[in-house]
Formats: structure tokens, sequence, C-alpha cells
């Protein structure tokens, strides 16, 4: 089977299915995954991030193939807040 044809025909909703089905082994339905499936699952999620999602998210799957990581500063900048939100004491309830 040509994977260039496969992954060209996932579906958004089918990759949302097949990436929480390789985060957690079990099909959003409850269904546990086969050794298996797993590897094919794990597998086909990885060539969709590399070649159709094309995603710069921490520890997705670039288009050249390699793993997407940051260093934790880059993650901090990322994630910097400019104004606080809440404070709250311990003493607070």
């Amino acid at each position: 089977m040509n994977l260039d044809h496969l992954i060209s025909n996932i579906t958004p909703e089918l990759y949302e299915r097949l990436k929480y089905g390789a985060a957690t082994g079990r099909w959003p339905d409850g269904v546990a995954l086969s050794e298996a499936q797993k590897e094919q699952t794990v597998q086909l999620v990885m060539l969709y991030q590399a070649k159709v999602e094309r995603s710069n998210e921490q520890f997705t799957i670039s288009s050249d193939g390699e793993m997407v990581m940051r260093s934790k500063r880059e993650l901090k900048s990322q994630f910097k807040v400019e104004e606080e939100i809440a404070r709250f004491n311990e003493n607070d309830i």
C-alpha cells in the first residue's frame, strides 16, 4: 500500500482517534489496542504529523521526520503570561 495515499486519506477526525489510541492504548470507545495496533497507530500518527499536520508543538514530528523538542527557556517564553491572573494565600478560602 502507498503510504502517501494512506496518509492523505486520513481525516482530521480519524487522526484525533488515532492520536487518542496511541496516547492511551485504547480506542475512544474503551476497547484496548493489540500490540500490533499500538505499533501501527503510533507510526500512522507520526507520519500524519510529519506529512499533513506540520505542527511545531513540543513532542510532535516535524516535516523533516525529527521530533520537535524545545529548551526550557523556549517553553517558558512560549507560556509566559504578562499579567498575573490571580494570586492566593494559603489562608484564603
